[in-house]
């Protein structure tokens, strides 16, 4: 038996070897001090990790190798990010401290690994770990950009070893994965990458979509091919005559993305057009880049043509996150909408690897880019201490994904800003103080109010008055991170200070009737009145929305709030809810009766075969959701710790409301046999059946109560095998 386990470490300190060569050979370092620190790293790597395997087996520095070696390979990092994701676990995991990787590699890789610890003991147990995580992570990111990079090439390595790990693990990382760093590696230009964590966080979502999609782009791999070879041809005999080095690539755009639009549609895979995109890259001189695109572009209109509603220019304005191509969708011979993209190798090489690969470590004189804004307006969200991280997170995310709109001040400097932008949202992005007294606006010379959605090419004058200050309802106008942190600054301090007053309002109350000023009467308030928190309840008292007469009239019994209903025991934290759930090695089982109540979410209508989950609300209620749902991208995010295994009763048999929607061709008493076959052949209970018919085709959607997904299923295939009938599909 020793002799098996000796074969197995020599066999592990080959493969270790192996990848630390391997890494090295890829990094192709020439400086001596540069490849010494790596060494370095390594040897203290390989002791801090020497008796850790991971879930898979292997053992666990084989991981940080793996971070390293995407950090060179994928994203275009040097030695100094080679020596952070090789140290990037050490001392989460040992008792080595920042100021001993200080001491051995210097305050920039120091600085870089600090980013890159996890401080759990700082952490509120009411918000999200993860939130308050990824809000340290981009404080350090203020000051430099390598350590989101390091973050997001940890992120991906452990995306892609993700099949050991256990089911409802799965779950969270993915949903995580979708809601934070998919959209950061989008923002920051990194496109593969965010491409792969978005089809990996799908293939462990909904697995059988995935598996779905994948055959389907496969089995039409040969005939799409052979399309992009017609296609291209007499491009390729054009551009040949200029002489000008160039490729042609046809590639397939990512699963996730062709299932978005699929779901955005309510359409089949058949009938997403722009399932892939031809791009011709040009070797042009940085100088004759811009021409030389047109020349191509010019080329590809004189033989097919262009939508004029699709012609993207992106080499005038690049993106913020440095992107710059020029896309056009032309008309090919066989009636197919073709995406085609234009670039150079060096926006070709900025769109795979990320404006980020090209970040200024060492000259800080170089003129500003779009990346320099982007960084800078984070600092200014984090500016801000008293920002709850799960509304960091959710603003902030609302910005990752925006497309963007450019717009003048009254002097002519340019902002950028994302799509859907209001006169709000324009006014904080100048400063916090113009916002909070914003009134309206002069778009073009035109009076508009704040809540006007701005368009490119606007000029905008803000109106201000020292009387306006931040609503509530403000919140519903912007739409930038930025301009809801600081509306939401601003109401914080206004609630506190009315707050104060209701605390001194109830303390002068308290005295007057001869209340005791103590634990068990706010307790009691909070009960009758129905508050959230006592910072809440003094809240509401301030404010009016509790009358003092209506705690003068509640009876009073030696100084204490006579309330029978209250029983203080009776109360459960939402803690030991969470906690009652978790202790049962069992999930949740959904139809058998148990003392926990559940409801079934609205937002995805679960039904019995679902794969399905359970989030608990602070009441105690457990709300079933789909796995696949929008929502619990959130709430697997951001309230992980509320999350609850949830499985169907098997012996069940009481029926769900499911929808489907279907269309085709309008024929006479097409209606008539649909509702024979749900009502009739199937025995299917119907809520409601609407249809709807244009120009001979018609659209119907029509609720029904079945049993489980099969019986779902069997339904639908009898819909679809009706005369007519093109297409039949769940309503999600």
């Amino acid at each position: 038996m020793s002799e098996d386990i000796i074969i197995d470490e020599e066999k592990n300190r080959k493969l270790i070897l192996r990848e630390y060569r391997s890494l090295l050979r890829i990094a192709n370092m020439q400086d001596d001090e540069d490849l010494a620190q790596v060494r370095k790293a390594f040897d203290i790597a390989l002791e801090a990790h020497k008796d850790v395997r991971r879930k898979s087996g292997e053992p666990y520095i084989l991981h940080p190798l793996a971070v390293a070696r995407i950090c060179v390979e994928e994203i275009g990092l040097g030695p100094t990010s080679i020596v952070g994701a090789i140290l990037h676990d050490v001392v989460e995991d040992t008792d080595m401290t920042i100021a001993d990787i200080e001491d051995l590699f210097g305050e920039k890789v120091a600085r870089i690994i600090d980013g890159l610890t996890k401080v759990e003991g700082l952490f509120d147990q009411s918000g999200s770990l993860q939130a308050e995580n990824f809000r340290k992570i981009l404080l350090t990111l203020a000051d430099d950009v390598r350590v989101i990079l390091i973050k997001l090439a940890d992120r991906l390595h452990n995306m892609r070893t993700l099949g050991s790990m256990r089911k409802d693990k799965q779950l969270k990382i993915a949903a995580e994965t979708l809601f934070i760093y998919a959209p950061l590696a989008h923002r920051l230009g990194l496109y593969n990458i965010k491409s792969e964590l978005e089809d990996l966080s799908l293939m462990y979502k909904t697995p059988s979509v995935y598996n779905e999609i994948k055959e389907k782009l496969q089995k039409t791999k040969a005939v799409r091919t052979r399309f992009i070879n017609r296609f291209t041809q007499p491009l390729r005999r054009e551009l040949d005559k200029l002489e000008l080095p160039y490729e042609i690539k046809g590639r397939p755009k990512s699963i996730y993305s062709i299932y978005s639009k699929m779901k955005n549609k309510n359409i089949p895979f058949e009938e997403v057009y722009d399932v892939f995109a031809i791009r011709v890259i040009i070797d042009s001189k940085l100088e004759d880049e811009k021409a030389d695109c047109w020349k191509i572009y010019s080329i590809v209109t004189d033989f097919y043509q262009p939508n004029p509603d699709r012609l993207r220019d992106w080499i005038s304005t690049p993106k913020a996150n440095g992107y710059e191509s020029l896309h056009t969708t032309v008309m090919s011979p066989s009636g197919k909408w073709v995406e085609v993209q234009i670039r150079t190798k060096r926006m070709d090489e900025i769109a795979e690897k990320g404006y980020a690969a090209h970040w200024k470590y060492k000259e800080r004189t170089q003129q500003e880019t779009a990346l320099d804004d982007w960084v800078s307006r984070i600092r200014d969200l984090l500016e801000n201490p008293d920002t709850n991280a799960i509304d960091f997170v959710d603003d902030f995310k609302l910005n990752l994904f925006a497309k963007e709109i450019f717009v003048f001040t009254p002097k002519g400097d340019i902002k950028a800003l994302p799509h859907n932008s209001t006169v709000l949202d324009f006014a904080y992005e100048i400063h916090s103080q113009l916002g909070n007294h914003c009134v309206g606006a002069k778009v073009n010379q035109k009076l508009v109010p704040i809540s006007y959605d701005l368009q490119s090419g606007d000029q905008v004058e803000i109106i201000r008055s020292k009387a306006q200050q931040p609503k509530e309802d403000w919140l519903e106008i912007a739409v930038t991170a930025k301009a809801k942190s600081a509306i939401k600054s601003k109401l914080r301090v206004e609630r506190k200070k009315v707050s104060k007053q209701g605390e001194q309002m109830l303390k002068d109350l308290f005295a007057k009737k001869g209340i005791k000023n103590i634990q068990e009467n706010m307790q009691s308030l909070q009960g009758i009145f129905k508050t959230n928190s006592l910072q809440d309840l003094y809240y509401k008292v301030g404010s009016g929305q509790i009358e003092l007469e209506n705690i003068m009239s509640l009876r009073v019994v030696n100084g204490k709030i006579s309330y029978k209903t209250y029983k203080a025991d009776s109360l459960k934290t939402l803690e030991e809810i969470v906690e009652a759930t978790r202790g049962k090695k069992d999930a949740l089982v959904i139809g058998n009766q148990q003392e926990l109540k559940y409801k079934l979410a609205t937002c995805c209508n679960p039904i019995p075969g679902d794969e399905v989950l359970g989030f608990v609300t602070n009441d105690g209620t457990i709300f079933i959701h789909r796995v696949n749902c929008p929502n619990t991208i959130r709430i697997m995010s951001n309230y992980g710790y509320r999350v609850v295994k949830a499985k169907w009763d098997s012996k069940e048999s009481i029926t769900f409301l499911a929808g489907l929607k279907m269309n085709g061709f309008d024929r006479t008493g097409i209606v008539n046999e649909i509702t024979k076959v749900i009502s009739n052949e199937m025995d299917v209970g119907m809520r409601s059946i609407t249809f709807e018919s244009n120009d001979g085709l018609f659209e119907g959607v029509v609720k029904v109560y079945v049993t489980n997904t099969q019986h779902l299923k069997n339904l639908r295939d009898k819909i679809a095998a009706i005369e007519g009938v093109m297409t039949v599909n769940r309503i999600e």
